[in-house]
Formats: structure tokens, C-alpha cells, sequence
């Protein structure tokens, strides 16, 4: 359980953390309004948050939450933005897991 506990908050981390930085980026770049800023203000605060949840320390956390966010922004542009993934970026991905798994099984030494 703590595994899946663990993944679940890099995923929520992940999804405030692009969610917003993407309504930010509406702000400024598109000329949304501020209640979409304030939203994208919030997000971010609350990705702040998530991570203090997990067990590990700071500098191992956000190096495997690293990966994870690589691989969540790739989803993100695609499904958001339109931007399908080619052979490289799913390569990319695939090593970055790697990583990320290398560096969690390091946590349970």
C-alpha cells in the first residue's frame, strides 16, 4: 500500500503543479482572466503541499517526482495541447520510469 499511496501523491503533486502552471499560462499568454490565474495560484500552492506527504527525504522525493512530472507533462500535451508523442519521447519516458524506480527501490535499502 505505502507504494501506491506514494505514487498517488506524485500524481496529484504532478497534476496541480502543470494544472497550474497551464492556468497561469492562460493568464498571461492567452489574456484569460485573473479568477483563472487565482485558480493557477492555487494549484501551485497546493503542489507545495503534496509532496511534504510522502515518507522520504526532500532531495530524494523531487528527484523521483522529477521523472514522474516528465512523464504527466508529455500526457498533458498531448491530450491538452494536441502534441502526440513521437518514438523519442516515449524513449525518454521509459528511461526517466527507470530512474525514477532505481530511485525509489534506493528508499527502501
Amino acid at each position: 500500500m505505502p507504494i501506491l499511496q506514494s505514487l498517488l501523491y506524485f500524481v496529484l503533486a504532478g497534476l496541480c503543479e502543470i494544472g497550474g502552471g497551464y492556468l497561469i499560462w492562460l493568464w498571461l499568454r492567452e489574456g484569460q482572466g485573473w479568477p483563472v490565474a487565482a485558480i493557477g495560484w492555487l494549484l501551485l500552492s497546493i503542489y507545495g503541499v503534496i509532496p511534504t506527504l510522502q515518507p522520504a527525504n526532500f532531495g530524494r522525493v523531487y528527484a523521483a517526482y522529477g521523472g514522474v512530472f516528465i512523464v504527466l507533462s508529455l500526457l498533458w500535451g498531448w491530450r491538452i495541447d494536441g502534441v502526440q508523442p513521437d518514438a523519442y519521447d516515449w524513449i525518454g519516458c521509459i528511461f526517466v520510469i527507470a530512474g525514477v524506480i532505481i530511485k525509489c527501490q534506493e528508499g527502501r535499502r
